[in-house]
């Protein structure tokens, strides 16, 4: 009983996971605190860049808003700096195999001339 819970706990998928978990949550912080940088730098600009008091024709819909700009900043962040430099670091050291056919279709077209192969030519 114990053997299996100690094979789960080593299983290396579980190791991975925990590890990306742990990095996660730290780059987390670090993307909240791009986003708050970069509302300050909203807020110098036009006004304040918490719209939790806007309130047009009675409708509190600052919060939204507050959290859309947020989510948009965010979301830019982790594309710009996270998604588009792994993208190209990847094709820089790990170079996709240039396209070719399938092995698959390789042995089919191999059986195919061999059945051929084998015809008699009068039949």
């Amino acid at each position: 009983m114990l053997g299996g819970f100690k094979n789960f706990l080593l299983r290396g998928n579980l190791v991975e996971l925990a590890t990306a978990f742990i990095m996660a949550a730290a780059f987390a912080a670090v993307v909240t605190a791009t986003v708050d940088v970069l509302m300050d730098l909203i807020g110098k600009i036009g006004g304040t860049p918490d719209f939790s008091e806007y309130e047009p024709g009675g409708v509190s819909v600052g919060a939204w808003l507050t959290a859309l700009i947020s989510f948009v900043i965010m979301a830019a962040v982790v594309y710009f700096f996270i998604v588009t430099p792994f993208t190209k670091a990847k094709e820089r050291y790990f170079p996709s195999a240039p396209p070719g056919t399938p092995e698959d279709t390789m042995l089919l077209r191999e059986i195919r001339d061999a059945l051929k192969g084998q015809q008699t030519p009068g039949a």
